[in-house]
């Protein structure tokens, strides 16, 4: 069981698991890396890769708070779209030339991380509940 691991783990809140902390530091540096794209943007693409970057944080953690295992799971593939959001911002991000070819680079390379964890938080899932989408 994912609870059972979780403690075993040392896991008791949300802000333990590995994708929420990655999560968290992606959240901080698209923040910082925000700061400078022009203030045009600011209601548009600055103000969507930012609900886009906390989003990811938040189903992840709301997920965890989650009870019922069916519940954790749709908001770990709500994580997942997030992250698709998000990874189609930093595109846009690169080609408007708001963001250079490293930090595109790294910042993907992150959330490819990020996918990686939440869908091992999934099939952990599935592997005791069966298809999350039952």
């Amino acid at each position: 069981m994912i609870l059972k691991a979780a403690v075993e783990n040392n896991i008791k809140e949300f802000f333990d698991l590995d994708a929420w902390k990655k999560s968290h530091k992606l959240v901080i540096e698209i923040y910082k890396l925000t700061k400078n794209f022009p203030k045009e943007e600011l209601y548009g693409i600055t103000a969507q890769i930012r609900r886009a970057a906390v989003s990811v944080t938040s189903n992840i953690a709301e997920g965890f708070s989650r009870y019922h295992y069916k519940d954790k799971g749709r908001f770990y593939y709500n994580f997942r779209g997030s992250i698709s959001e998000l990874r189609n911002l930093l595109f846009i991000s690169a080609d408007l030339e708001y963001i250079n070819k490293d930090q595109f680079d790294i910042l993907m390379k992150s959330s490819e991380d990020m996918l990686k964890l939440v869908n091992g938080l999934i099939r952990s899932l599935e592997k005791q509940i069966g298809s999350i989408d039952e």
